[in-house]
């Protein structure tokens, strides 16, 4: 027979592992894997607070085509912004398998960010750099990286993407 646990231990549980994975392991440098649009994506476990379905989005009148909505998270606003569009791809079609990831409160912006799926934990030290010169990056992109099948991955810079004054600015002018 199964030992049972309640519902607040599994949680604590969960928390205390995702907290470790955040500060880091030197010999465990994971970050979350994720799927924006067509592109994958490597995320620092620390610059998110939590990964959680897409709830529903109370849309705003004159913001920009990628900015989503907003949403109320335990008495809180959150700006939702469909990362895949704002970098010029095709708008997010929620599914099951899509995701929101809330911005860490370090950052000083309430937001999330729509994903298509999550692809699990991923060690940027087993992939190879892509070659690409840092210069040549956008802000929000803080490296390439090619797993072992040739797929390219782009390490998310959360504090570049979030200071960005184009990602700041979802009001459209007049």
């Amino acid at each position: 027979m199964a030992k049972k646990i309640s519902l607040r231990e599994f949680q604590e549980s969960v928390v205390a592992k995702l907290q470790s994975l955040a500060v880091g392991d030197a010999a465990n440098p994971s970050k979350l894997g994720v799927q924006i649009g067509t592109k994958s994506w490597l995320v620092n476990l620390s610059d998110i607070s939590e990964a959680l379905p897409i709830p529903a989005l109370t849309p705003v009148p004159l913001t920009r085509p990628w900015f989503c909505g907003v949403a109320n998270f335990r008495g809180n606003l959150y700006g939702i912004i469909d990362f895949s569009h704002f970098l010029g791809g095709a708008p997010a079609s929620f599914g099951v398998d899509s995701r929101l990831l809330l911005v860490h409160q370090k950052f000083s912006v309430n937001c999330g960010i729509v994903v298509s799926r999550m692809l699990g934990l991923r060690n940027p030290e087993q992939m190879q750099p892509a070659g690409v010169e840092e210069e040549e990056l956008p802000p929000w992109v803080a490296a390439e990286y090619r797993d072992e099948t040739g797929k390219l991955w782009q390490e998310l810079n959360m504090q570049g993407l979030t200071e960005h004054t184009r990602f700041l600015n979802v009001g459209l002018t007049p």
